[in-house]
């Protein structure tokens, strides 16, 4: 029986619960190896503990799972990574498909799908649950006129400036940013004046709500 590491982040502790029974239960082959709250310790974990499977769930704080999904998948091209939202947009999905994400599970299916989708990705392939299989291709069609293709992460912005952009739209003030990074103060403001030009920003406010409109933070 072949043995399988599995690392579970979401910043709900009820969540983490239900995953941790969800997927204990269906083979003794199964390990929930650690549990994180949010993507920077995922990430730590990984590091020390080398999960076959890592999951995440996308809106967490710190650090937002797709954020962690490229690190992971930039350091640790060994861990499958199954991003969990409860988010069920088109903008979403191909975020997380272009942060390199091998499966999405949206939490309203993942009583009955996340198993398959471990099973699936540790067997090398991907796994998108039927309702997101339905908005891809709602999507391709062109039939979702309500769809958003303006990406979440723009490829101009470099990973320390989305860092930056979660941490500031989470309320952290300059100061407490370059302290949370360990970088100087200027640094850190440097990197904010980047990503709002970047963006077209003008103000904390319109972070906070291009953070929420995109799924970055809770409302």
């Amino acid at each position: 029986m072949k043995q399988i590491r599995i690392l579970i982040a979401d910043d709900h502790e009820m969540v983490r619960n239900g995953l941790r029974t969800v997927l204990s239960a269906h083979d003794s082959g199964w390990t929930i190896c650690g549990e994180a709250a949010d993507g920077r310790v995922a990430i730590e974990l990984v590091a020390t503990l080398r999960p076959h499977v890592a999951i995440l769930d996308i809106t967490m704080p710190e650090l937002n799972g797709l954020e962690a999904t490229r690190r992971i998948r930039a350091q640790f091209p060994e861990t499958k990574v199954v991003v969990l939202t409860m988010h069920d947009s088109e903008q979403v999905m191909h975020e997380a498909i272009a942060a390199g994400a091998h499966g999405f599970v949206l939490k309203s299916d993942a009583g009955k799908t996340l198993v398959a989708a471990v099973e699936r990705v540790v067997a090398g392939q991907t796994f998108f649950t039927a309702a997101a299989e339905a908005l891809l291709l709602r999507a391709y069609r062109g039939q979702d006129p309500g769809a958003r293709h303006e990406p979440a992460h723009p490829a101009t912005l470099t990973s320390r400036e989305r860092e930056v952009l979660q941490l500031i739209a989470e309320g952290r003030s300059t100061k407490q940013v370059a302290y949370e990074l360990g970088v100087s103060f200027k640094t850190a403001d440097t990197h904010r004046t980047n990503l709002m030009r970047k963006l077209n920003l003008h103000s904390v406010s319109e972070i906070v709500r291009y953070a929420i409109r995109n799924k970055l933070v809770e409302a």
